[in-house]
């Protein structure tokens, strides 16, 4: 069966007006991926996120939508963005997924509301659902935000940094949660640190610094060399990364 491609770039640049910040993106993402981007702090990550959005259009290149760009895009994005202080309860939130498909006066009819009660059982945040959002720790609040992008049922999802400031069985659990995502045939961009994960989770791998990109295989693409050429690791954390790179058993380092 022939792969079906959502997205491809190709010679993509990317930054702000006159500032280029990366060039020559190429990748493709398809129906079922899981694309982790990867890149020290300024190479492009949150650039990359923009565009895709189309808050901000490439400085050359294009992006290649084969079945045209969904109607509906997914979008989480970091801890800073987001005042948990808002005076809404955890099911608020997650209604708020909704949003974007109800249009003008639209009310929540029982399929909308049947999402929005799975999304709650399937972020674990169905205990909690009437809790104000300032008492949630930070991995409850990512759950619940979890929650939200699941409402709004795109085919595509970005995540940026959406691991930040949670504990590792948070993580663990979410990171399931993308896997399930994913097996529903949704595509997923999420923007990550932990190489690990991006070992375990993810089927491609993009690869930004120092102005440049390289996409592949997760394997093939965050080796400890090219992480160091891209300026992501210093070769002494190169050294501890070949370590564990061993210990899950990728050869290639």
């Amino acid at each position: 069966m022939p792969r079906s491609v959502l997205l491809s770039t190709a010679g993509l640049m990317l930054g702000y007006r006159d500032v280029t910040v990366v060039e020559d993106v190429a990748f493709e993402l398809g129906r079922g991926d899981v694309l982790a981007v990867v890149g020290h702090n300024g190479s492009g990550k949150s650039t990359l996120i923009k565009t895709l959005l189309g808050a901000l259009p490439p400085l050359a290149g294009a992006l290649r939508w084969p079945a045209g760009r969904p109607q509906r895009i997914a979008y989480l994005g970091q801890r800073t963005e987001f005042d948990s202080r808002f005076p809404i309860r955890v099911r608020d939130l997650a209604a708020m997924g909704a949003w974007s498909g109800l249009g003008f006066l639209g009310r929540v009819d029982d399929e909308c509301r049947a999402r929005i009660e799975s999304a709650l059982e399937r972020t674990g945040t169905a205990k909690i659902a009437d809790m104000p959002l300032h008492k949630l720790s930070a991995g409850q609040l990512q759950r619940a935000l979890f929650a939200r992008t699941m409402v709004q049922d795109a085919p595509l999802i970005l995540l940026d940094e959406p691991f930040t400031a949670i504990d590792q069985t948070t993580e663990a659990a979410l990171l399931s949660l993308i896997n399930s995502w994913a097996a529903e045939g949704r595509s997923v961009i999420l923007v990550l640190h932990d190489l690990s994960a991006v070992l375990q989770h993810c089927t491609s791998a993009l690869l930004l610094g120092d102005g440049r990109a390289l996409f592949g295989g997760p394997k093939e693409t965050l080796t400890p060399r090219n992480l160091v050429a891209h300026g992501y690791l210093s070769q002494s954390q190169a050294a501890w990364i070949e370590g564990m790179y061993r210990q899950q058993g990728v050869d290639r380092v």
